[in-house]
């Protein structure tokens, strides 16, 4: 059996160094998202999304960073986490999804915040939250066959504070230099005198901890002043000019800048002076860039055509581009990327988007990208014959554990959901050449967990949270119609709202009219004084798409309007399912007594709930699913039970088939096979798979699978392929295994183990098979506990 990755989505860690754009000419970046790293190429004209996730650290990852000193035709990464571990990662610079785990190392006693590198050198700098940042020197062999790190030196910081940024610059032939800033107003300069690093100046100035750090010479030439830029959570950014010789520089514009004149108090020029083995240096303040209205994150320098240029990212939702002015050398905001305020919003759900956490140039200086809040990338690039930057295609992902995925009915788009209250729509982008997979609408944005989801129709889904209702959600009319032009997905309804919008301070979609450019707003019969809400409304230009929608869109005008929800739960939501038909749902919840570990099911037409509830489990009820034909309904729970229910002949469901002990720990797992003589499969945490078909009047065990972890989930293909049976199931460390069973052979189940450079990173939620696929190309997706959802090409 062959099983191919066809789409990784996953979002990236809120973390400023958590990203990097390597500038060496793979064009790969790599960002850390939860324990893992995912490489993408933002430049790839096909726009796949990531391509490959690097699974190795065992908490969250911090800092990425590119070793900038390597062969051709290899890429080496550096990557520091939580987990307090430094590795190094080393792949083809052309093929991103060779990189292989090089080296551990476990030095610093708590996580690692930062890494900082230096081209032309060995040598790099780590910074860890117990206040010591360590240097290294990378020790290897000319094409890095062997790889090892020696400890240079470890540098305990005084006062203590937390290393938040670190920069290294060469400072002449025989020196060094390191700025470190954090959890303090001031940045500490280190310079290397021999091979140790000695504190030689004290910056002051900012009024807030220090967020970013970098160095670059002014000009292109090696021999020009090294300029240092320093972002802080005071919301400015501060220039600082280190100069050689015994002479000060010229003294800056910017302090004598009139706008300036109700910051004077801060702005002192005293020089600070430090020698190297062989020259003496002086620092001075240079200039302070104001324009960002709240924290900054990142500035990060680069020469574009000629020019010296800064990019940094703010809490503001918005990215600047500074640079020097030729005439009076006035440092200004030549562009400004993102999110105007006024559009923020009061809630997270009406789109304030929590900031821009990290940003990259690209390494022609044309594209920048940024990472906001909700884990996905925004991108723009530069053209230069309209002297404008424009929003480009990017990739989305979810920022904590997914926990349901569900396909259509008729298989054309997967939804999912997670811990980070989102409910996200993917689907694949039909161009003429190529396609690709994307999000194409967010239809819930949540104040709880959500746990579960299923499709009722093509343009219906219901989902359950932790709020102990489930909700249920119609198509709008802008998303069939994006659906429609971009995925060549066929509308079927026709009587469908136009969009939806959260009101401030509530929980449910409402359904809201689409207007003209011309058209003026009405008000409906309030008052007239009333303001219309500006959330209320939204123009039919936006919702008109020639590309999938960015992020702004996402968060903001591709809600589903809510059109039910279904009470009677006394804990949070932990299962769903809906009949084959779509006539009936059954849900769960978390219970931990016979009363509340009951099964509800409510018909489809008047939401009425069809009493009595389904009373057999004494806990939680992990997973629940009807029989292909709906005749019977299969339910497992942590009571180490499965319970088969039947359809009496007045369409209410009655207990049929029971065995309390199905396996000796909890299950976690169900499905039904597609075969006649009606078979099931059930997954524990003993980890094994079994295998039971209905008999006459009796349940017999048909066969088992053993694994060497606790089994999550398993799903049976709806579809016999030659009269096999195919079925998936995923552990709790991420192990996918696919496996096939001849009808009459069910004990004799053929398995192919996923591989682990491609399967998730930590434990499977649910697997579920794409309906409509022929036998040669079947799907499956996968939502993972590491935050990503991967989609599958499985082929026999």
């Amino acid at each position: 059996m062959s099983i191919t990755p066809e789409f990784f989505s996953i979002g990236g860690n809120r973390n400023p160094a958590a990203a990097d754009w390597d500038q060496d000419g793979s064009g790969l970046l790599a960002f850390g998202a939860d324990n893992s790293i995912a490489l993408w190429t933002p430049s790839d004209n096909k726009l796949r999304g990531p391509t490959a996730i690097l699974s190795g650290h065992t908490d969250v990852v911090n800092a990425v960073k590119f070793f900038p000193d390597k062969p051709p035709h290899l890429n080496i990464l550096l990557s520091g986490g939580a987990d307090h571990s430094l590795r190094i990662w080393s792949g083809p610079s052309k093929s991103q999804n060779n990189f292989k785990l090089l080296k551990t190392i476990i030095e610093h006693k708590s996580p690692i915040t930062r890494i900082a590198t230096l081209p032309g050198s060995d040598t790099f700098a780590t910074g860890a939250s117990d206040g010591i940042v360590k240097i290294w020197r990378l020790v290897h062999d000319d094409d890095f066959a062997t790889v090892d790190v020696e400890p240079m030196q470890s540098i305990s910081l005084t006062p203590r504070y937390f290393p938040l940024a670190i920069a290294l610059a060469k400072l002449d032939d025989s020196a060094l230099v390191l700025a470190v800033g954090g959890t303090r107003s001031t940045i500490q300069i280190f310079v290397s005198l021999d091979t140790r690093f000695q504190l030689s100046a004290t910056l002051t100035g900012h009024e807030g901890w220090i967020r970013a750090l970098d160095f670059t010479r002014e000009k292109t030439d090696g021999n020009s002043d090294l300029l240092l830029a320093s972002a802080s959570q005071d919301k400015y950014i501060r220039l600082w000019r280190v100069h050689q010789g015994e002479e000060l520089p010229a003294v800056s514009s910017a302090l004598t800048d009139p706008a300036l004149g109700v910051l004077g108090k801060s702005l002192s020029n005293k020089a600070h002076r430090f020698a190297s083995a062989t020259s003496k240096y002086s620092i001075t303040f240079e200039a302070l860039l104001l324009g960002h209205e709240d924290w900054i994150y990142t500035a990060s320098w680069q020469h574009r055509a000629g020019r010296l240029q800064l990019l940094s990212t703010s809490e503001d939702n918005s990215l600047a581009i500074w640079e020097a002015d030729p005439t009076s050398g006035v440092w200004v905001c030549i562009t400004r990327l993102g999110e105007i305020s006024a559009q923020k919003g009061s809630t997270s759900a009406t789109g304030s988007a929590g900031g821009f956490w990290i940003g990259l140039w690209s390494p022609d200086g044309d594209s920048v990208v940024s990472l906001g809040r909700t884990g996905s990338w925004r991108r723009w690039t530069y053209s230069s014959t309209e002297d404008m930057w424009t929003q480009q295609v990017a990739i989305t992902g979810h920022v904590r554990e997914v926990k349901g995925v569900s396909w259509s009915r008729d298989g054309t788009y997967l939804l999912t959901t997670g811990l980070d209250q989102t409910t996200r729509l993917f689907s694949e982008w039909k161009r003429e050449e190529v396609s690709s997979w994307h999000e194409f609408s967010r239809p819930q944005i949540h104040g709880y967990d959500l746990n579960c989801i299923d499709c009722l129709t093509n343009t219906q889904f219901i989902s359950g949270a932790d709020e102990k209702l489930l909700r249920v959600f119609d198509e709008p009319k802008g998303v069939a119609e994006m659906l429609n032009k971009l995925c060549k997905i066929e509308t079927t309804s026709a009587e469908l709202p136009d969009a939806a919008n959260i009101p401030v301070l509530g929980l449910s979609n409402k359904a809201i009219q689409a207007v003209g450019e011309d058209e003026p707003v009405e008000n409906g019969d309030e008052d007239e004084r009333e303001a219309v809400d500006p959330a209320s409304v939204v123009r039919k230009s936006t919702l008109q798409f020639d590309h999938p929608p960015f992020e702004d869109h996402l968060a903001r005008h591709l809600l589903w309007p809510e059109t039910e929800k279904l009470y009677g739960h006394g804990y949070e939501i932990s299962a769903v399912a809906v009949s084959s038909d779509g006539s009936v749902v059954a849900t769960a919840c978390r219970a931990s007594s016979i009363d509340h570990a009951v099964i509800r099911l409510y018909d489809t037409k008047e939401w009425l709930e069809i009493k009595p509830p389904l009373k057999a489990h004494s806990l939680t009820v992990t997973a629940l699913q009807f029989s292909p034909d709906d005749r019977y309904l299969l339910s497992v729970g942590r009571d180490r039970q499965w319970v088969v229910w039947e359809k009496g002949s007045d369409a209410a469901y009655v207990l049929k088939h029971a065995n309390p002990k199905g396996h000796t720990r909890m299950i976690l797992g169900a499905s039904w096979t597609s075969l006649e003589q009606t078979t099931f499969m059930t997954a524990g945490r003993d980890k094994s798979v079994k295998i039971w078909q209905i008999i006459d009047d009796g349940v017999v065990l048909k066969g088992s699978v053993s694994v060497n972890a606790a089994v999550t989930a398993v799903a049976c293909n709806r579809q016999l392929l030659d009269g096999k049976v195919q079925f998936a199931m995923g552990t709790e460390n991420g192990e996918l295994t696919v496996g096939v069973a001849e009808a009459d052979g069910l004990d004799k189940a053929t398995t192919t183990t996923v591989a682990k450079e491609v399967s998730p990173a930590k434990g499977v939620n649910q697997i579920v098979w794409r309906p409509g696929r022929d036998a040669m190309g079947q799907q499956m997706a996968v939502a993972s506990d590491d935050s990503s959802v991967r989609i599958f090409n499985v082929s026999i």
